[in-house]
């Protein structure tokens, strides 16, 4: 599978972020990607605003996504990405999509809410309530995440035991004191632990570290950006992956069961 990562900085206007998402995609399937993963929250966004995400939330029908669908039709390159979709209680839902000619073939509303590090996501949106499915892609199947729920060894477990080669992971993963350390430590370490590849892609700007990367199954990372807009490719081999798994079988020497989900 090769896979593209679209690293940006997500602007407060929706349009210009649609425009960036299908210049993105365009680009994506020119470099014959089969999947292209952006970054959380890309709707909207203002470091000065950070109620902007409910007030600037839209349907799953609305003028945002549906200009990414027409971009997505008469192609096979599969797109992901987070949205804030408008949810009961006054709230949003942080809604990871899968996108593939024209339509969603998936979705995944964030379990984990970024009520840390003097932060507080929930105020806004409210908690999924159900594991992600698998995407097939390239003849892999793909695991869905997202940012802050790699802080959570369990769900990316739950995911490889459900049979997932590759999880994806969008985020806007915020600055601060050893933060970038925090997302390579993390994110290599649920590719190392589940012998499998994870596609991180970090919004970039004035607030979040960028830092997008592909960690493959033995924990090398073979694909970076930096801290500023880019577009990287990475092929993601299942040969790699069994020989990960036959070298380091961890998930047939565990001792635990699968890992299951708790209801608040």
């Amino acid at each position: 599978m090769k896979v593209a990562l679209g690293q940006f900085a997500v602007s407060r206007e929706w349009q210009e972020n649609a425009a960036i998402c299908t210049d993105l995609m365009t680009k994506a399937e020119a470099g014959s990607a089969d999947l292209l993963v952006l970054p959380e929250g890309v709707l909207a966004r203002d470091i000065a605003d950070p109620d902007l995400v409910l007030k600037a939330a839209q349907p799953l029908d609305g003028p945002f996504l549906s200009e990414i669908y027409a971009a997505s039709r008469g192609n096979t390159l599969t797109t992901m990405m987070t949205v804030h979709v408008p949810a009961d209680a006054g709230k949003a839902l942080n809604v990871l999509i899968a996108i593939r000619n024209g339509e969603i073939i998936a979705r995944y509303d964030k379990l984990h809410l970024y009520d840390a590090f003097a932060m507080q996501e929930s105020r806004n949106v409210s908690a999924g309530l159900t594991v992600p499915p698998l995407v097939d892609v390239a003849g892999m199947k793909v695991g869905l995440m997202t940012c802050y729920d790699v802080r959570f060894p369990e769900l990316a477990r739950r995911l490889v035991l459900d049979g997932a080669d590759v999880l994806v992971l969008p985020a806007a993963w915020v600055k601060g004191p050893l933060k970038e350390m925090h997302w390579e430590v993390l994110v290599t370490a649920r590719a190392l632990e589940n012998t499998c590849y994870l596609v991180a892609v970090g919004e970039c700007g004035p607030r979040n570290i960028g830092n997008s990367l592909v960690v493959d199954p033995l924990g090398v990372s073979i694909a970076k950006a930096a801290e500023a807009p880019a577009l990287v490719f990475a092929e993601l081999d299942p040969a790699r992956i069994a020989h990960a798994r036959s070298v380091l079988p961890v998930l047939e020497n565990r001792r635990f069961d699968r890992p299951e989900l708790t209801q608040p």
